[in-house]
């Protein structure tokens, strides 16, 4: 009992003496568990909002449909369809649609064609304010406050729309107060729409609303057996896999980034927990003397770290809903990765993410005090009372099979596949591969510092340094384990990035080899044969090459994939494009090139047959001929012939044009005849461009999406830096004895200093070599299986030398500086005074 009450009333001294003692400690610590927490928690609320908002507009579009029939390609399915499912049994209510990519000025929107009699039932969200005498206008439509907004008009004006290649001009009927905020939606009736838009006979969609107590399974098979090939089914669920696979690689890779900060703070709890255990060894084995048992001081370490923890993790909940609110007001809902560009989603807060990552929090800290706190309870007290030297003898050498194990596993789950499409081993991979890093710091110190410790140095600071880092390696491994912790993640979040931008850079100079470049802008426009003709001829164009880009539905919970149509499919100058072999497809056999991400998406090979909804009886089969390297489209595409795209669809039409120009002449004297062989409605809304605008604009937009990872690495490189300079200080004037006794022994106050100065030194160059090694080994695994695995494509490895060369130094300096100031202040106090208690 007296124990009990002893390790009671010491655990409260003990606590509070050393948090007085040490704040800047404690405060750093905390703040490391804040920073990754704040990472995480903001991730996760804006992509839950973003994701909130975008199913909300779904939802509207949808309406109370329990069942969709969509069209898989962009000609859309016979409409004598519709009846056949009207009539199954269990369908309670069928309403056809017609839905058209369209463009008001340079506004994109939806237009929706609807019967507005059997909306009323299935899709009451988008009748909008009618009444008996703007039911049936068939030169009425409805559009969304949002679209009402962009455009400039009001009910009763006018509006020009643009779908499927035609002008039109309608009047206003009123507006769809259902509509969520952002969404560009004009609805109008479905046969009006059909006639002016040349959809004769052709919808886009059924949306069926079930029976009550029908069998919802039953429905299903009997929907999908009357189905023809370009028709495909969706439900509720299908509707929600498809938005979330949208984004869902780039939310959890900015997740797993977050986590790997949280467990960077991980690392600097373990920093200042193995230092304050250090600093109070004697105090634990005094404490072991009087009564108190192993396990109470293991308590004791554990419930300090759970405190910085819990302390950190609320700190980090408060600041994460800040960022997110900020981020939201800022960028919007997609963090720059242009998934859901235009949309100011209201942040939502989430109960349950923020006990997870409160959770996470404590587990991190509780993680980083484990290993000092089990220190503390195995050191034997008559030992610990005198000994404030390093916990393992110098004499024994450190091992390494503990590191050697983790980065072996960490090696053997990079090589494991995706669950669920997602990188899951790939990030226990870095994990593994982070602690074993840090574990085999002793023996690195060792080791690297072993051939200078045989020396003899002139300088008796440098030689004292090495000597006296090499007989305490687990000490400096303390301080070395937040160093490479947080450099090794940002040299590697550095290194994918790199390699990323060098390749997508290296990709857009193989990709744009003409001089110059035509899109027209704004859904449902193209240039028809006699326009193209007329570019053709314009003077200064030696060649002028169309192109026509559509999107196919290859499966019900996948996002659509583009169908690139352009002359020859892929000619010989575009091999460098190409990933592997290339063959030529059988006689009579349609060939196409797909994209590096369908082939990773879909599993499809060269030499494999697919079908595509396009052609007679909806349905075509074709030939892979070869994959192509895409990095600008991450669900897929499929390039094709522009002949075999005319002869399956009909479809003349096409959007972009690439343009070589005739010797001599001026690019912008071409735009301008280029310009004017445009008809005039058209001109205005097609742009040019040269290839080094195109490329600085694709950079820029790389830039804006991975901005949150240049945060994130900044955060590291803030994060590691303060954990550096807390550690040294802590360490440096926890030695304050030691050099009361270099002073008592005739070591000069400024050969001590020096000394210090040395140790930063060599700690934040070993700890630089080995987290810019870890940080190339992790960056790997990035480049090589996360990426591949999340986004579906490729590249190889740059390196950014410059950064290296500044994160070095600025660890050293860092080391250096931390030590020298730590040392100036341990070094104040009097010799006689710091070594009283050895007399």
């Amino acid at each position: 009992m007296a124990a009990e009450a002893i390790s009671a009333v010491a655990a409260r001294w003990m606590l509070a003496g050393e948090w007085r003692a040490h704040p800047g400690r404690v405060v750093t610590a905390a703040l490391a568990i804040a920073v990754g927490v704040a990472l995480g928690f903001a991730v996760h609320l804006i992509n839950a909002s973003a994701l909130n908002e975008f199913g909300r507009a779904v939802r509207t579009v949808n309406g109370e449909a329990d069942l969709r029939v969509r069209a898989a390609g962009p000609e859309g399915f016979d409409e004598r369809l519709y009846p056949r499912l009207a009539r199954i049994d269990g369908v309670a209510a069928a309403s056809p649609v017609i839905e058209l990519p369209a463009a008001a000025g340079k506004t994109g929107l939806t237009l929706i064609g609807l019967d507005v009699l059997r909306a009323a039932s299935v899709t009451p969200g988008l009748i909008g304010d009618r009444n008996a005498r703007t039911a049936f206008g068939e030169d009425l439509v409805f559009l969304s406050p949002a679209l009402l907004d962009a455009a400039g008009r009001r009910p009763g004006q006018t509006i020009d729309l643009t779908a499927a290649g035609r002008s039109r001009t309608f009047r206003i009927g009123g507006k769809l107060g259902a509509a969520g905020e952002g969404q560009m939606i004009a609805v109008m009736d479905i046969a009006a729409a059909q006639w002016r838009f040349d959809r004769l006979g052709r919808i886009d969609r059924v949306d069926l609303r079930l029976a009550q107590g029908a069998d919802a399974a039953r429905v299903q098979r009997a929907v999908a057996a009357v189905l023809p090939p370009d028709a495909q089914l969706a439900d509720q669920q299908s509707d929600e896999r498809t938005s979330d696979n949208l984004s869902r690689a780039y939310r959890v890779n900015l997740d797993m980034l977050a986590l790997m900060a949280l467990l960077t703070g991980g690392f600097l709890v373990y920093s200042a927990q193995s230092l304050s255990v250090a600093r109070r060894r004697a105090q634990f084995a005094l404490l072991r003397v009087l009564g108190v048992t192993r396990r109470a001081l293991l308590a004791q370490v554990l419930v300090e770290g759970a405190i910085v923890g819990g302390v950190g993790a609320v700190l980090g909940l408060g600041i994460g809903f800040a960022l997110a609110k900020g981020a939201l007001s800022v960028s919007g809902g997609d963090l720059g990765g242009g998934y859901f560009s235009g949309q100011t989603p209201e942040l939502v807060f989430a109960p349950g993410a923020a006990a997870i990552f409160l959770v996470l929090g404590f587990i991190a800290a509780l993680a980083g005090s484990l290993l000092p706190a089990r220190e503390a309870a195995r050191a034997q007290p008559a030992v610990a009372l005198k000994n404030v030297g390093d916990a393992v003898d110098p004499r024994i050498a450190p091992r390494a099979r503990f590191a050697l194990a983790a980065l072996g596993a960490g090696g053997a789950c990079a090589l494991l596949p995706a669950v669920g499409d997602l990188p899951l081993f790939g990030y226990l991979s870095m994990a593994l591969l982070l602690a074993g890093g840090v574990a085999a710091m002793p023996w690195l110190a060792r080791v690297l510092l072993a051939p200078a410790q045989r020396l003899t140095f002139k300088a008796p600071a440098l030689d004292l340094a090495i000597k006296r880092l090499w007989g305490a390696p687990s000490q400096a491994a303390v301080a070395l384990a937040g160093i490479v912790a947080s450099t090794s993640l940002m040299i590697a979040m550095a290194v994918m990035v790199a390699s990323f931008r060098g390749s997508v850079d290296e990709w857009l100079g193989q990709l744009l080899p003409a001089d110059l470049y035509m899109r027209v802008d704004g859904a449902g426009l193209g240039l028809d044969p006699e326009t193209q003709a007329r570019l053709a001829a314009a003077p200064g164009v030696a060649n002028i090459q169309f192109t026509r880009t559509t999107a196919l539905r290859m499966a019900a919970d996948r996002p659509p994939v583009a169908l690139i149509a352009r002359p020859g499919g892929w000619a010989a100058s575009d091999i460098p494009l190409m990933i592997g072999r290339a063959i030529a497809p059988p006689t009579g056999a349609v060939p196409v090139w797909v994209s590096e991400p369908f082939s990773r998406i879909y599993g499809r090979r060269v030499g494999d047959r697919i079908d595509l909804p396009i052609g007679p009886g909806g349905r075509t089969g074709v030939v892979i001929a070869g994959v192509w390297r895409d990095y600008a489209r991450q669900h897929g595409a499929i390039a094709i012939d522009a002949r075999d795209f005319e002869r399956l669809t009909g479809d003349r039409a096409r959007t972009e044009a690439s343009v070589d120009l005739a010797p001599g002449a001026q690019p912008a004297s071409v735009i301008a005849s280029l310009r004017a062989a445009l008809p005039p409605g058209l001109a205005p809304r097609v742009t040019f461009a040269r290839p080094r605008e195109l490329r600085e604009m694709a950079l820029r937009i790389f830039d804006r999406s991975f901005a949150v990872t240049y945060l994130l690495e900044a955060v590291a490189i803030f994060v590691g830096l303060t954990g550096v300079a807390a550690t040294i200080s802590a360490q440096t004037l926890a030695r304050s004895k030691e050099f009361g006794m270099l002073r008592h022994v005739g070591v000069l106050r400024g050969q001590i200093v020096a000394m210090l100065a040395a140790e930063g030194g060599l700690l934040g160059a070993v700890g630089g070599m080995a987290g810019i090694g870890l940080g190339l080994v992790m960056s790997q695994v990035l480049i090589h299986v996360i990426n591949p695995q999340s986004f579906h494509w490729t590249m190889q490895t740059r390196l950014p030398w410059p950064l290296f060369a500044g994160v070095g130094a600025a660890l050293v300096a860092a080391s250096a500086g931390a030590a020298l100031l730590a040392g100036r202040r341990a070094l104040s106090a009097d010799a006689v005074r710091a070594v009283r208690e050895d007399w």
